[in-house]
């Protein structure tokens, strides 16, 4: 019986995909076991990272914080500056750049905001190249998701949590082959339930977008944000419309909750 199409290309992305994966991973072990080699072990080493869960400012970083209308917040677009007020909107993406730029006024780090509201994994694919790749960042955060999942609901696109982990999969690869040395940051997709459009008919099929953007961090080695753990912790001091307008879109207590999450991810 011969395959169908559909599933010779699904066989051959993922073939691609994991080859990918081993070619990007034997690079970083053999880089890490030569600056490691005659100290500490490989792996004690990538364990203490994984414990110490923090990222290092070093000096001339340039960080960027993509994603959707969560992360653009009302941006002027037309301002393609880093670390200007006018080019980063009310986010939280804006709080954190300003506490950066006040605690490491001595590192010389440039912060850019490329966030486009709207946007779903394939719109981060087709802009890529000069909203990520061409400014080489050194720490490059993503929030992504929520639209993937939000657009089968609202307008009936097609795509399952698979497709979108597929997707971002294509999209991670792309950059680790440009910036083998980025840290990456991987935020959870969410929502705070029954606050307008985030209703019990969201559930449990975003969860497993949730899930997929979890797997995704672990398996790219990225520190992962999650950002739903957040909401649900601030729970127990404001309701959810204090927190969110429409339980997906932040108020400034929302945006500073996130910053804040954000913030303790760097030392």
């Amino acid at each position: 019986m011969k395959s169908s199409p559909e599933k010779v290309n699904l066989v051959s992305v993922n073939l691609h995909h994991m080859e990918t994966r081993r070619k990007f991973l034997t690079k970083s072990l053999l880089t890490l076991g030569a600056a490691t080699m005659g100290t500490k072990s490989l792996f004690a080493t990538e364990d203490n990272l994984a414990k110490s869960g923090k990222l290092r400012i070093q000096q001339n970083d340039v960080i960027l914080f993509q994603g959707d209308s969560i992360t653009d917040a009302g941006r002027n677009r037309e301002n393609l500056k880093p670390n200007d007020t006018g080019a980063f909107g009310h986010g939280y993406a804006m709080m954190a750049a300003a506490t950066l730029l006040n605690k490491y006024a001595d590192k010389n780090i440039q912060v850019y905001n490329r966030g486009i509201s709207g946007n779903r994994v394939p719109d981060l694919i087709k802009r890529w190249d000069v909203d990520a790749l061409q400014l080489r960042p050194n720490i490059l955060s993503i929030l992504i998701g929520v639209n993937d999942f939000w657009r089968t609901v609202d307008r009936g696109a097609q795509n399952t949590p698979q497709q979108y982990k597929q997707q971002y999969q294509q999209l991670l690869d792309t950059t680790l082959k440009q910036l083998p040395e980025v840290k990456l940051i991987i935020g959870e997709p969410f929502g705070v339930r029954n606050v307008k459009h985030v209703t019990d008919a969201w559930y449990p099929t975003f969860t497993d977008y949730q899930e997929a953007a979890k797997e995704i961090a672990k398996e790219y080695n990225a520190t992962f944000l999650p950002f739903q753990s957040v909401f649900d912790k601030a729970a127990s001091r404001g309701s959810g419309g204090y927190w969110t307008t429409d339980g997906v879109h932040t108020s400034m207590a929302g945006a500073n909750l996130m910053a804040e999450a954000w913030l303790n991810l760097i030392k």
